[in-house]
């Protein structure tokens, strides 16, 4: 049997391993000072290639060259690996930060910028293809026609990884800019793609069929349909294994990583990039609530840190200047970059404006962006010349091309959109998704409900839905009933079925049979979710204070608590005015937070002060702060806010009064769980507080 695996001699092993360490650690130096002169790191990260190879240094000092640049074939396919490695966790991130309902409903408007861009670019390809690029520079010049329609194609495809990258740098990936001009640089690729596929069958069989041009779309209708349907499945049941089964440290990130290589494998076998295949497992993914934070941001720092800059100085590595410096291939050089930016910009600026209404500035910046060839143009470029369409010219100049349109993209981009006006109710979004991502409720994507089995749900139940689905409007949150029982499964299900009804959006459902419901729940717990809304059962006030297995559960979780004590309220009951005493301590900020969310837009929040006379002095200067804090964090999240300081005898009576006077429909408190031996302790006001409120009771523990 051959050795398979002995392909690679010691020092071809040994070049990859020093080129990975110089390319990344020149990509990032680079990308570090670009960024330091106001420019998307993607610009040093390119040139940072483009510097070590044949262009520059590699040419001036032949033994930097030996080692940087691959010297024979397999040195080159181990560095592309690498490269590959890396536009694959690019492309899972930017599908993880892909927004598809926002790109739903600016779809008119990508679908337009597309159409220009892809019908002017490609028209004048075409032409440049067909009429302007002399026959010796064409790989069969027998083939003007494929030559031609491969030039349409290479003129019209935009880079996804490197608008990407530059949306990333700059800050725009959330905007509804970056959202629309993803889905329109996707349109771009999908149909470049496509229309690939058919011209490289034509290279082949030198005959056009409609079995060819069937062939091709099949694949990628097939793919779509594929996604959205296996995997899809796939996607939620891997990441239900990872979090309810495994529960290894960073077994979610394997399994996006596992499911992101795979279903590029899968597009690859269509005979589409894999780089297809990772986009849309990111996308997948990222429309799923309970995937941790902290796995997006694991994949940030492998894609941004490591990967993604070796992608990018290999790509500046492949482009040699000195090969088209001759005055014939110079000029057509600059030729084909003028006819490729002019036509881009042209086309998406005309449809921005002609089709999707843009105004001017906004419609050049769809253009300045859609401009970016990057690396898949030089991909584009290598099938073309393996399949003999390009001479070693031509491909070169191409490949300058993609390099100086990705390096014009960003400086474009960042000059037309400084002139572009942001749209209030874009602005006040950006400004409450800002204002979530610091807050406490920003962080919950995942809510466990521990139920006790009963004939029929009660108040603390619809208020727990309530208060959910309020969670839930605000953000994406997946929630999970669970009902630890030690006996009678179908009961348990069968409750947990009728508490689900009550919910807007139904919950999972999770019966585990077990004797200790405690160990159960906490164990549950520890499945990556953010938050367990308990219900206080009740308790005696001296051995208890919710009942014994609330209070274990509150104890002893690792991850935050919310108990709910209900209250006298009405079948149709929603918190429309909810009270949020405050101090200025985290625990009171965080319970803030969850207000706030919780009101929505059709809500109002009031935070109480109070003072107490025998505390009338420093709490009498601090106080306006303390309610200027949250004033501030209402105004930042867009909602009605209204803020009080009220002397009392004492803050418990202060509190209570305020519910009365006010019409009060919820109290929310902010506590930690004190120290004591086994009784639960969350302060003597919580408590109080907690027994004597005339409206349903939040307290929330972190």
């Amino acid at each position: 049997m051959t050795d398979v695996f002995g392909a690679a001699s010691h020092d071809e092993v040994l070049q990859l391993v020093l080129q990975v360490a110089v390319l990344l650690g020149v990509a990032r130096l680079l990308g570090g000072l670009a960024q330091r002169l106001k420019q998307p790191a993607v610009v040093g990260e390119i040139l940072a290639g483009v510097i070590l190879g044949p262009s520059l240094l590699s040419s001036l000092i032949p033994f930097l060259g030996t080692w940087v640049l691959p010297q024979t074939e397999v040195q080159g396919h181990l560095l592309e690996v690498v490269s590959l490695i890396g536009v694959m966790f690019l492309l899972v991130v930017t599908g993880l930060e892909t927004d598809l309902g926002l790109i739903r409903r600016r779809a008119g408007i990508a679908a337009g910028v597309s159409l220009g861009g892809l019908t002017v670019t490609g028209t004048s390809g075409f032409l440049l293809g067909f009429y302007l690029i002399p026959d010796d520079l064409l790989g069969d010049p027998d083939q003007r026609l494929v030559f031609a329609l491969f030039m349409a194609i290479a003129m019209a495809i935009s880079a996804i990884p490197v608008l990407a990258k530059v949306l990333m740098d700059l800050d725009l990936m959330r905007r509804d800019f970056g959202q629309t001009i993803l889905a329109a640089g996707m349109i771009d690729d999908i149909t470049g793609w496509t229309m690939l596929g058919i011209v490289t069958a034509l290279a082949g069989a030198s005959v056009l069929t409609a079995g060819t041009v069937l062939s091709t779309v099949g694949s990628v209708l097939a793919f779509l349909l594929a996604t959205a349907t296996v995997g899809n499945w796939l996607v939620k049941r891997g990441l239900d294994l990872a979090q309810d089964r495994f529960r290894g440290r960073d077994s979610v990130l394997t399994m996006v990583v596992v499911l992101a290589f795979g279903w590029g494998a899968f597009s690859q076998a269509l005979h589409l990039e894999p780089v297809i295949g990772a986009f849309a497992i990111g996308i997948l993914f990222g429309r799923l609530p309970r995937l941790p934070v902290d796995v997006v941001h694991k994949l940030e720092s492998i894609a941004l840190a490591v990967f993604a800059p070796i992608f990018f100085a290999v790509s500046g590595l492949k482009v040699d200047v000195a090969a088209i410096l001759e005055p014939r291939l110079a000029l057509l050089t600059l030729l084909v970059i003028g006819i490729a930016t002019t036509g881009k910009v042209t086309g998406a600026y005309l449809g921005a404006r002609l089709i999707a209404r843009q105004d001017h500035w906004t419609s050049l910046a769809y253009g300045s962006g859609l401009n970016a060839r990057g690396a898949l143009e030089i991909i584009i470029a290598s099938i073309g010349l393996q399949l003999g369409i390009l001479s070693q010219e031509l491909f070169s100049i191409i490949v300058v091309m993609a390099i100086v349109t990705s390096l014009l993209a960003p400086v474009a981009l960042r000059f037309t959109l400084a002139r572009v006006e942001l749209d209030e109710s874009e602005d006040r979004r950006l400004r409450r998704e800002a204002a979530m991502a610091d807050s406490f409720a920003g962080t919950i994507r995942r809510i466990l409900l521990p139920l006790r089995p009963r004939t029929e749900p009660g108040a603390t139940q619809a208020i727990e839905a309530s208060i959910v689905d309020r969670l839930r409007s605000a953000g994406e949150i997946d929630a999970t009933l669970l009902a630890a029982t030690p006996d009678d499964r179908r009961a348990a299900e069968a409750y947990l079925d009728l508490v689900a009804d009550a919910f807007e959006h139904r919950p999972h459902v999770r019966v585990v049979i077990t004797d200790d419901p405690v160990v159960a729940i906490l164990e549950e717990a520890k499945s990556d979710y953010d938050l367990v809304v308990v219900g206080a059962t009740g308790g005696d006030g001296t051995d208890t204070l919710f009942g014994p297995v609330v209070d274990d559960v509150v104890k002893l979780s690792t991850v935050p608590t919310l108990v709910v004590r209900s209250g006298p309220v009405a079948d149709d009951w929603a918190p429309r005015h909810i009270l949020v005493p405050t101090n200025g301590t985290n625990p009171a900020r965080r319970a803030a937070d969850l207000a706030f969310v919780i009101a929505g837009e059709g809500g109002r929040v009031t935070g109480l002060h109070v003072v107490t006379p025998t505390r009338v002095g420093i709490r009498s200067e601090l106080a306006p702060d303390v309610t200027g804090e949250m004033e501030a964090l209402g105004t930042r999240l867009d909602l009605e806010t209204a803020t009080e300081i009220r002397r009392a005898e004492d803050v418990e009576t202060g509190i209570l009064e305020a519910i009365d006077r006010l019409g009060v429909d919820l109290l929310v408190l902010g506590t930690n769980v004190r120290a004591g031996s086994t009784r639960l302790h969350l302060g003597p006001r919580v408590e109080y507080l907690a027994r004597m409120a005339s409206c349903p009771v939040l307290i929330l523990n972190t």
